[in-house]
């Protein structure tokens, strides 16, 4: 058995999950997460999910602990919310917002504005002497995930000087520069 797949996910207080034709919906103080799900059994039981594959094969062996961490994650999501942090290293580099625009000025001759989807959250921390640190917020773990790597996408720290978008915490290889 997959040692993810075999434990429940336990629901907190304030979250309700309900399953119907396979379609798995979870509602919370944050908001309400829906995902789809097929192959597994899916059921509630007082105050957990539990999830039993029909029978050893390979396909379900494989899906058994995804479906099950992808309901662990929606279940956190509504309840507490996950947070990612992109830091600009560079001179120069700014980062702000308007709402739902996020304006990077990374070094190209224009600024670049992205709109960003209303269930993430924007904020941008500018202190002197330190990086700008981009903070994205939401409810939706897939989402920030995919939205942060948007975002770093645009410049990707380079391996010499360590310039570029990274995300707070992150290690950077180095290395060094040519030798005279």
């Amino acid at each position: 058995m997959s040692r993810i797949g075999k434990s429940p996910v336990s629901i907190p207080e304030g979250v309700t999950v309900s399953v119907k034709d396979g379609v798995v919906t979870v509602k919370g103080k944050l908001g309400e997460l829906t995902q789809e799900f097929s192959d597994i059994d899916i059921k509630v039981e007082e105050n957990e999910v539990v999830l039993e594959r029909p029978s050893e094969k390979k396909i379900f062996k494989s899906k058994h602990g995804l479906y099950r961490a992808l309901i662990q994650n929606m279940v956190e999501g509504v309840s507490n919310g996950f947070t990612k942090q992109l830091e600009l290293v560079g001179v120069g580099y700014r980062a702000s917002n308007q709402g739902q625009k996020l304006d990077l000025a990374i070094g190209f001759s224009h600024n670049i504005v992205l709109d960003l989807a209303p269930e993430v959250k924007v904020e941008t921390i500018s202190e002197k002497g330190k990086n700008p640190i981009v903070k994205l917020t939401s409810y939706d773990k897939q989402l920030v995930g995919q939205v942060a790597a948007k975002i770093r996408s645009f410049r990707k720290p380079e391996p010499y000087k360590g310039k570029g978008i990274k995300f707070v915490g992150e290690h950077i290889r180095r290395k060094a520069g040519k030798s005279a």
